[in-house]
């Protein structure tokens, strides 16, 4: 097949319907009439071979970040979406969105233009039953004091509820002294999580949508307000009886400790990895070269990390996490991409730097603690999702944003007209995966090799392969994508030992997302590739490579229009050597794919509504942001590959534990 096809395959993801969720929910029906309580995780469903399968890999865009309704911070927002629902609209179901009027009328509504391949609802562990008991009449603790301010000052509740969660790690005195009460409360919602899951997994031939059960596990270093937030995807419906909460695991070891013990290692065929978010609000803890409790990282600790956590969300609602720009500090200007003010998830007024947990950062700093340890605990590689907390999974468009209902301005509160959120949140992005079909088998051993990228929201095609001797003219040849992974290895994958002075070489390849009827998508301008070190002195470095395209293609936008104009490019190749290799020395190298210039979210809806920052007579009620200093009207989407890594004197990075 040749690369051209490949490169478009991927928009046959979007043209099944939803009719497989119905049959599945039929198949469910006819298996409860014979086996009792068949729950989710107590009858799993063989998947049917796929009717087509691409020998060379293909990508699946999907959302691993996805909150409903039994998401305390979703809840208390007026969400009401189901884990089912979200399913459906996954796969193109239109879908009421809140603010509710008081008789229950929903005055927004969205659908996504292109159904996803794949979706997972993570709820947060935490207060999942506390959540279910204060919605629920005869749960016991419906009628305790808690639940009734809940109800009647939910976003009281929804400070009070989390204060005991993520610092004091209790449960709150309604669930007993054990907490009993409230992890009995738990049950149900998860349950419906799988079975909601279940019934909208594809299991037939057509193999057009698939679900993963997971949740997030919510956890915060303390007082520091640092982030340390990650969920948890497993393979199949196999699962644990309860989500490992923050409050019964304070620590991320524990957490894995606990999936080991109940899943990966209970000897019942479950599986699990393990995603970080939001580095960039971690105020430095995600990703900072010791133990939890600051003592010195052992050879031990680093590889239980690795083995559990492949993978970084590098982009969602909460900001980007690439990497970090301040003017005059750093060189490379495309990291202020969606940089949030402050570097912690409490808002606390501590602004960002370099250390604060930036993706490239900790890929440098693992490339020391592998010189240090023999093991490299971030050696991860990249997706990005939404973290929607109303339930609405893929809504990464930049000209249909209607908040998220998450840390900016609260779901009910985004009433038209006006901005529905704060200038600092952003659509978010999705996880790209390649594998030879849609099934949660190869979708879940793509995440573990993790041949994966990210993209800020748009479906760019994006591919990087490293190799020690690729043809420079490999960009013609009909067969490349094959020849590549002959002779070389994909991105996520580890470089063989160097044979000489020679250093490797990259094939990047990427094709602008074709967008739809009514919502083209945007020329690439160029693309990129970022080298990470570890210099002879043991400094990490880094250097960015523009390896195709032109970075002064004229592109502009008219921001007070939101009209393009200038010249780009559908599809771009190159292969790229890297000319000052060193073999003594440790390297990653990851792709960045950039689009032309285009209006971000905030100022498409400032340019709708007509606003003219010179004339205060333009600026309408809740458009007052479009004028601030902080807003940042024009925005260049990309996608970010995972990273190819080299160590010296390694077999393979596998073979030498790193």
């Amino acid at each position: 097949m040749s690369n051209s096809k490949i490169m478009g395959t991927y928009q046959l993801a979007s043209r099944f319907v939803p009719v497989q969720a119905y049959r599945a929910l039929l198949l469910r029906f006819l298996c409860c009439l014979i086996v009792p309580l068949c729950g989710a995780s107590a009858v799993a469903f063989e998947s049917q071979p796929c009717s087509w399968v691409e020998p060379l890999k293909r990508p699946f865009f999907g959302d691993l970040h996805v909150h409903t309704r039994y998401s305390l911070d979703a809840s208390t927002q007026g969400t009401r979406t189901s884990p089912a629902q979200a399913y459906l609209f996954a796969r193109g179901e239109q879908l009421p969105i809140q603010p509710w009027t008081e008789d229950g009328r929903a005055l927004r509504s969205l659908q996504l233009r292109r159904p996803l391949d794949f979706a997972m609802v993570s709820d947060h562990a935490e207060l999942i039953g506390e959540v279910h008991m204060c919605n629920q009449p005869g749960v016991e603790g419906f009628d305790s004091w808690q639940c009734r301010v809940y109800r009647k000052w939910p976003r009281v509740a929804y400070y009070m509820f989390n204060f005991m969660a993520t610092i004091q790690h209790s449960h709150l005195s309604m669930c007993g002294e054990q907490g009993e009460r409230c992890l009995a409360a738990a049950l149900a919602p998860w349950q419906e999580m799988q079975e909601a899951a279940e019934a909208s997994y594809d299991r037939s031939t057509e193999c057009s949508f698939t679900t993963f059960v997971g949740y997030e596990w919510t956890g915060m270093s303390g007082y520091t307000g640092g982030n340390l937030h990650r969920n948890v995807v497993f393979r199949n419906a196999t699962v644990p009886r309860l989500p490992a909460s923050f409050i019964d695991e304070p620590a991320a070891p524990r957490l894995w400790d606990s999936l080991d013990r109940h899943c990966n290692q209970a000897g019942e065929g479950c599986d699990s990895l393990v995603i970080p978010h939001n580095s960039n609000l971690s105020a430095g803890f995600m990703f900072s070269g010791a133990l939890d409790n600051g003592d010195a990282m052992t050879p031990q600790y680093a590889q239980t990390r690795q083995r559990h956590e492949p993978l970084v969300e590098i982009v969602q609602h909460k900001g980007a996490s690439e990497c970090y720009f301040e003017q005059g500090v750093t060189e490379d200007e495309l990291c202020a991409f969606e940089q949030l003010p402050v570097d912690n998830i409490a808002g606390l007024n501590d602004p960002p730097g370099p250390d604060t947990g930036f993706i490239r950062e900790a890929l440098g700093d693992g490339l020391q603690l592998q010189r240090q340890l023999g093991v490299n605990p971030y050696k991860f590689g990249v997706i990005a999702s939404t973290d929607t907390h109303l339930g609405t999974p893929g809504a990464a468009e930049e000209d249909r944003f209607l908040g998220h209902g998450g840390a900016g301005v609260p779901a009910r509160d985004a009433v038209p007209p006006g901005l529905p959120d704060s200038l600092y949140y952003n659509p978010g992005g999705l996880a790209v995966v390649w594998a030879q079909q849609n099934n949660r088998d190869a979708l879940f051993a793509a995440l573990r090799s993790k041949e994966t990228y990210a993209t800020s929201g748009p479906r760019i095609v994006s591919r990087f392969f490293g190799g020690w001797n690729f043809d420079a003219q490999l960009c013609a040849a009909p067969q490349r994508i094959a020849m590549a992974y002959t002779s070389g290895v994909p991105m996520g994958g580890d470089l063989p030992a160097a044979s000489g002075d020679q250093g490797p070489s990259f094939l990047v390849i990427a094709a602008q997302d074709n967008g739809t009827l009514d919502s083209p998508g945007t020329p690439l301008q160029r693309i990129q590739i970022v080298k990470g070190w570890i210099d002879d002195s043991g400094e990490r470095r880094e250097r960015v490579f523009d390896v195709a395209g032109d970075a002064n293609n004229g592109a502009t936008v008219d921001t007070s229009s939101c009209q393009t104009s200038g010249a780009g490019f559908a599809q771009l190749c190159a292969v790229w050597a890297d000319q000052e290799f060193n073999p003594e020395q440790h390297a990653y190298y990851y792709s960045r794919v950039i689009e032309n210039p285009t209006c971000r979210w905030s100022q498409r809806m400032c340019a709708a509504a007509a606003v003219n920052c010179s004339d205060p007579a333009t600026i309408g009620e809740g458009f007052e942001a479009c004028c601030e200093d902080t807003h940042r009207p024009v925005i260049q989407e990309r996608a970010w590959s995972s990273a190819i890594w080299y160590t010296p004197d390694a077999a393979d990075g596998a073979a030498s534990g790193s």
